[in-house]
């Protein structure tokens, strides 16, 4: 008999490698700036974060809501990651490309990053606007394809 493999209704995905997780911080053009000129988040504020990029990209407006106009991809260490998932935690439905709510809970983090959890900064913000104008243009086919993979993070 055929059993369907179904998503749990809380699944935590992320980009990752064997040392890294990979969140998106959706900011401001300056704040943006700064971080990648630094490479680190400025310390002293609480920022949230997402390791979904399609979450991302549905809470910026695809990097047109004011104040959200940059998306960055921080990479972080697996422990401040850990770290993360011990403070503020929310669930907000997953979406599709087209930012529709999918049937499965994504995750929001909110905390501050420590400097030494952070590996690496890179702006997603172009990858993002060429997903959404290749959308417009009803061509999905290609959207897919800059998605980052975001397998199941299995928690240590």
């Amino acid at each position: 008999m055929f059993e369907e493999k179904r998503v749990p209704d809380r699944q935590i995905r992320a980009a990752q490698t064997d040392t890294t997780v990979r969140v998106y911080l959706a900011c401001s053009p300056a704040a943006a700036d700064a971080a990648l000129e630094k490479q680190t988040i400025e310390p002293g504020g609480s920022v949230e974060v997402t390791p979904s990029f399609r979450l991302a990209a549905f809470e910026s407006d695809n990097g047109r809501k004011p104040g959200h106009e940059r998306i960055l991809a921080v990479d972080l260490t697996r422990e401040g990651f850990e770290q993360l998932l011990a403070g503020h935690v929310e669930w907000a439905p997953e979406r599709d490309l087209d930012h529709t709510p999918l049937n499965f809970q994504a995750i929001r983090l909110g905390g501050e990053l420590a400097e030494e959890w952070v590996t690496g900064i890179t702006d997603v913000t172009p990858v993002i606007r060429d997903i959404a104008g290749l959308l417009a243009t009803d061509q999905l086919h290609l959207a897919v394809k800059l998605v980052p993979h975001e397998p199941p993070y299995e928690l240590g």
